[in-house]
């Protein structure tokens, strides 16, 4: 039985308002008005409530060192108070929510709830536990979806479109926070698009509807009774909600799920690239218009942009047609368009515009390869970058750490009152100037001087740089005319 969209919100019509009036008030109700504040939302949570699910997990863990009292032992009650079984393997729990959205048993619920579990059991308002099964996950969005078997059929809802949910629309929440299962809490859509680092699908509904632990994997419902976001995150100081959850758009929740009932994981298109945000600056370095776009860092070998010789430095601001803003929307396009498909790329290389057409392969890891380069070495400083700068030899490859395969000239200290400072980092290996390989300290000052001759067109340096994962290629605007 599907739980129904609310068809009257009668609490909402006022008998003593005039025909005219209620007419009015029926039409918006007809629509599900997501501005019109209930005066009570009884009806729609009961409605709701059979088809949202606790979820509970078991995890077995191997012995931890521990003694395990033997049968019969005065101490063997204590294996059960330190969670461990007769062979001295911990049972670990875990709480959380979902929702049902097919009579047939299909739930969907948070990755992060069902990780690693052995055992998956689905509890429901009426009473009912059901052991589930995994059709399929996906770590990148945190959805999975779960499988249980029913002689009957099952109470469900319906997902939302998601693009047509508002700021300001008025949603409530239903799950399982800190296990007490069947709470409701209501509150408005505070804003969307939220880019919380998660992964590369990051595109979240905020709600200041409360928000707990165990309530992840559970539905935001519209005023309509429909799912429009999966609940799946908070940001607080002391655990609980202060108001600032963040739930998975609805449409996003309807591909990936497809996908993992389908094939049991999700396919997403590939370019085989790293990108970095072009600023405004950026962009003018490269004597483009706009003020967005990406620049390609990384390529990796065989890869579809390999493939199609892109390369490293390459701005890309346009994917498809689509103008591009930033790495993250970059991202969901290509994740949005179907594997094989041959898609062309608006460019800017060399300061020229190029159109570029890429067959997007399957993405399989997040392999990446990073282009070797051979340049000589010479020493020197230059007051126009306001940057000391190195030739690199043996001696610096060990003091800055810098592999065989990264040549060019090392920075080795930027003035504070210098052209670069904020932008140039000491250890920096500058390998091109505004598109220009360098081969020594003193190609790259001259090179600099150059550009002094225009100072109203940004310089463009390519550096190498160390962070955690290893060396990457970063790019730099310097406005000349700052001294």
């Amino acid at each position: 039985m599907r739980i129904p969209a609310l068809a009257a919100l009668g609490f909402i019509l006022a008998s003593g308002l005039p025909a005219s009036a209620q007419q009015s008030l029926s039409q918006a109700v007809d629509g599900v008005d997501q501005k019109v504040q209930p005066s009570s939302l009884r009806d729609l949570s009961k409605r709701l409530m059979p088809a949202v699910v606790n979820i509970s997990t078991q995890q077995t863990i191997a012995p931890n060192g521990l003694p395990t009292f033997p049968e019969g032992s005065p101490m063997e009650r204590f294996n059960e108070f330190f969670g461990r079984d007769e062979d001295g393997f911990q049972r670990q729990g875990s709480l959380g929510s979902g929702f049902v959205i097919s009579a047939d048993g299909i739930i969907i619920t948070n990755n992060h709830v069902i990780d690693n579990a052995d055992e998956i059991e689905v509890n429901f308002s009426d009473g009912r536990v059901l052991d589930a099964i995994l059709i399929g996950r996906d770590r990148d969005t945190d959805i999975a979806v779960l499988k249980v078997k029913s002689n009957t059929p099952l109470p469900f809802v319906d997902l939302a479109d998601s693009d047509h949910a508002e700021v300001g629309d008025w949603v409530i929440a239903i799950g399982n926070p800190f296990g007490f299962g069947g709470s409701v809490s209501a509150g408005i859509i505070s804003a969307r698009n939220r880019d919380l680092n998660s992964g590369r699908s990051d595109d979240f509904i905020q709600t200041d509807a409360a928000i707990n632990r165990g309530n992840s994997g559970g539905p935001l419902f519209n005023l309509g009774g429909e799912v429009v976001g999966v609940n799946t995150a908070i940001i607080s100081p002391t655990g609980g909600s202060v108001g600032i959850g963040f739930s998975v758009p609805s449409n996003l929740v309807k591909r990936i799920s497809q996908q993992l009932i389908e094939h049991g994981k999700v396919r997403r298109s590939w370019l085989g690239v790293n990108v970095q945000d072009a600023d405004e600056a950026l962009v003018k370095a490269y004597k483009a218009k706009g003020k967005g776009g990406v620049i390609i860092t990384r390529i990796t070998d065989d890869g579809p942009a390999d493939k199609a010789k892109l390369e490293v430095g390459d701005l890309v601001l346009a994917f498809d047609g689509q103008a591009i803003a930033s790495v993250r929307e970059m991202t969901r396009l290509i994740s949005d368009e179907p594997i094989g498909k041959t898609v062309p790329l608006s460019i800017i290389r060399d300061g020229k515009a190029r159109t570029i057409s890429v067959t997007l392969g399957e993405l399989q890891d997040d392999d990446e390869a990073t282009p070797a380069q051979t340049l000589p070495d010479g020493p020197a400083s230059s007051n126009d970058l306001g940057a000391e700068l190195a030739g690199i030899d043996d001696d610096a490859r060990r003091r800055f750490g810098i592999p065989k395969d990264v040549d060019g000239v090392v920075v080795t200290g930027v003035s504070a009152r210098g052209r670069s400072f904020g932008k140039l980092n000491r250890g920096d290996v500058i390998v091109e100037v505004n598109f220009t390989k360098v081969a020594s300290v003193t190609d790259t000052v001259s090179r600099v001087e150059t550009a002094m001759t225009t100072p109203q067109q940004p310089l463009l340096l390519r550096v190498k740089r160390r962070g955690d994962a290893g060396w990457f290629d970063q790019f730099l605007s310097i406005e000349l005319t700052r001294k």
